[in-house]
């Protein structure tokens, strides 16, 4: 991501990997893992396996918030590895592009939830 800078010992330096991003990562009781992201710079393929590799917990239940996605090979590739996790809830928000989202849609179907100011998603014993 060209641009991007880190403040780092108090010192501002480039950071275009963005080493650092931030999820909350719940552990839904019988379902799996629930990942809300902010603007998901890491890639939500990342975040997955990182809060699985933390959490030692495989199973995904949902991923809500910002994919950071947009267009081209990338899209295609974070669907493909996103839908072999199976994930129950995806609810893409507002770094998704509307392409990235019709794909999401497309894919996983019985899973995409749409998202807008104002939704309320309640991920309990009735989803």
């Amino acid at each position: 991501m060209p641009g991007h800078q880190a403040c780092l010992d108090g010192e501002w330096s480039p950071d275009e990997l963005i080493q650092d991003d931030q999820a909350l990562v719940l552990n839904l009781r019988g379902k799996g893992l629930v990942i809300l992201t902010g603007c998901g710079h890491a890639g939500i393929v990342n975040l997955v396996q990182h809060a699985q590799k933390v959490t030692g917990i495989q199973r995904l239940y949902g991923v809500l918030g910002g994919l950071h996605l947009r267009s081209g090979p990338v899209v295609d590739r974070t669907i493909d590895e996103s839908a072999a996790e199976a994930p129950q809830v995806v609810v893409p928000a507002h770094c998704t592009s509307w392409a990235a989202q019709q794909a999401l849609a497309t894919r996983l179907p019985d899973a995409f939830l749409p998202n807008s100011i104002g939704s309320t998603f309640l991920l309990g014993a009735g989803i």
